[in-house]
């Protein structure tokens, strides 16, 4: 693989601008590309949930326990509001034996876990309702955290610029152009085409229809997502929930972000192409939430975000050069929030070096060949 120097990244969200700011602090040319604004895609409706609970494999379980560790190094050295590490509690409907084996599982591979009786949980983090936690309890990721990703986004842009980065936000859907068997230019709809030497995209769900242009498989398996952002409300909850019926994650402004799996079965796309939740989906998932703070409190709705939620057919990331392209990069994955940092570290080191990273090893392209 060979080393490059005039780099465009497209893709506003944290996985583009990361990459782009890794490049720019390694001394690479770098113009970063968005379809509209930074952070107006995937990005911008995370649950931002910064873990490694449930079982995985044992590579992407170390990456994303690497990922994790970068977060905590900016915590430490920068101490952002936008960046907590409060734990995460996650508990399963009654007679459900999932978590147990996943809380067994964690704790046989080193991963921080406590089981926990719903009377001991308000002695190790507040804000729960312990009526709405099953009898035989809940599991406690004490390492766990969250990030504001809008917030994080800002911070590697302002980095990115500093370093002699270039941004063109709002340029429409952007194309690659491949001559022979190497990346050659980016067009957009505005503007003249940015000649380039490689290009890293990650444009979340747009990725694998960008690589089968391409000639490369990419699976996909990305669903419709909705996301709801409570009005501020005073609530002593730090850590995340991940409970049978909503998922609830505090903000740095004293929101909450709320999402669900059913509540995402029930969006349904309209005649002019954009996802629509039912009539009462918004209201019962706020009630969902309610339900499992504690003191019940009354929720208001402030924004919801619906749009694409990336996801590679086979679940895990997909992560370097494209095979048979000179200069071609991509980043597509789930789990953007928790990847976020690391990916742009790895990736920039592999387009401006021409060396593969072994971390990425398994999350390649080529597996789908």
């Amino acid at each position: 693989m060979a080393s490059h120097t005039k780099v465009a990244v497209i893709g506003g969200g944290v996985l583009g601008i990361s990459t782009a700011a890794g490049l720019a602090a390694q001394g690479a040319q770098v113009t970063l590309i968005t379809r509209d604004r930074l952070g107006e895609g995937a990005s911008g409706r995370s649950l931002s949930w910064l873990n490694s609970f449930w079982t995985r494999n044992p590579a992407y379980h170390h990456l994303r326990l690497l990922g994790i560790d970068r977060y905590r190094t900016l915590a430490a050295r920068e101490r952002p509001d936008f960046l907590r590490f409060d734990g995460g509690l996650t508990w399963a409907a009654a007679g459900d034996d999932g978590h147990r084996e996943a809380f067994e599982h964690l704790q046989s591979v080193g991963y921080d876990a406590r089981w926990l009786a719903p009377e001991e949980i308000a002695g190790w983090t507040p804000g729960v309702d312990p009526a709405s936690v099953p009898a035989d309890g809940a599991v406690f990721n004490p390492g766990e955290g969250w990030v504001d990703l809008p917030s994080l986004i800002a911070l590697l842009a302002q980095r990115f610029r500093a370093a002699g980065g270039e941004i063109l936000e709002n340029r429409g859907d952007a194309s690659v152009e491949v001559r022979g068997d190497r990346v050659r230019a980016v067009h957009t709809d505005a503007g003249r085409p940015l000649e380039v030497d490689a290009v890293v995209l990650a444009t979340g769900p747009s990725v694998p229809a960008a690589a089968a242009a391409a000639g490369v498989n990419i699976p996909d398996g990305t669903t419709p997502a909705l996301l709801v952002r409570t009005a501020p409300i005073d609530h002593p909850l730090t850590a995340v929930l991940n409970t049978p019926r909503v998922a609830v994650r505090p903000t740095p402004s004293g929101s909450f972000v709320l999402d669900s799996a059913w509540s995402e079965a029930e969006l349904e796309l309209g005649p002019d192409g954009t996802y629509q939740p039912g009539a009462d989906t918004v209201e019962r998932l706020l009630g969902a939430a309610s339900a499992v703070l504690d003191g019940n409190p009354a929720l208001v709705v402030e924004s919801t975000g619906i749009g694409l939620k990336p996801i590679p057919g086979d679940g895990e990331p997909v992560l370097g050069a494209l095979p048979g392209v000179d200069g071609y990069h991509v980043a597509f994955t789930h789990s953007g929030a928790t990847l976020g940092l690391i990916i742009g570290e790895l990736l920039a080191a592999e387009v401006v070096t021409g060396k593969r990273s072994p971390l990425l090893d398994a999350f390649r392209p080529e597996r789908f060949a």
